[in-house]
């Protein structure tokens, strides 16, 4: 496993730099299938609906396997791209974000906005409930005005907005 000059482990460049091009390769790979899937061809009004799709995605596609091939071709060094605990770091940020993003889907961007508020003053911040509270409600009493009642912008709702009518 890799080390820093302080003696700390983590994950290496060189994994990352091949994970991130696999990544990037299938995402390629999905945006081409898409692509096709649209038509890619060029039509009598101008270009068919994946046109762009395709072609970004071949570009993609091509540049993944270069870095791809790079990163395989070079020898492991043992630089590290971050040790365990600034990875945790990350995730501490990361999963509650990707949690957010699905459960406004389930409940709603201002419930879900208010549960964030709440981990992240709570859990990361050590603030109280008697302060993150406050600050969550107003969070989403302002998003609310602003969106749906100012700029009649509708944005998804939840269970609890549905049972108050909106």
């Amino acid at each position: 496993m890799p080390q820093f000059a302080g003696g700390g482990s983590g994950i290496a460049q060189r994994t990352m730099e091949i994970l991130l091009a696999s990544l990037m390769a299938a995402i390629a790979g999905l945006a081409i299938r898409e692509g096709l899937r649209l038509g890619n061809g060029w039509a009598f009004d101008g270009p068919e609906a994946g046109y762009f799709l395709f072609w970004i995605g071949l570009l993609l596609l091509v540049a993944s396997t270069v870095n791809l091939l790079r990163a395989l071709a070079r020898p492991a060094d043992g630089r590290l791209f971050a040790s365990w605990p600034r990875l945790l770091l990350v995730a501490q940020v990361l999963i509650p974000a990707a949690l957010y993003g699905a459960a406004i889907f389930l409940v709603g961007i201002y419930a879900a906005s208010a549960a964030l508020v709440l981990w992240f003053m709570r859990g990361l911040g050590g603030f109280s409930l008697r302060q993150a509270v406050p600050v969550a409600a107003a969070l989403v009493l302002t998003a609310f005005l602003l969106f749906e009642v100012w700029f009649l912008v509708p944005l998804p709702k939840g269970p609890v907005e549905h049972a108050l009518g909106f």
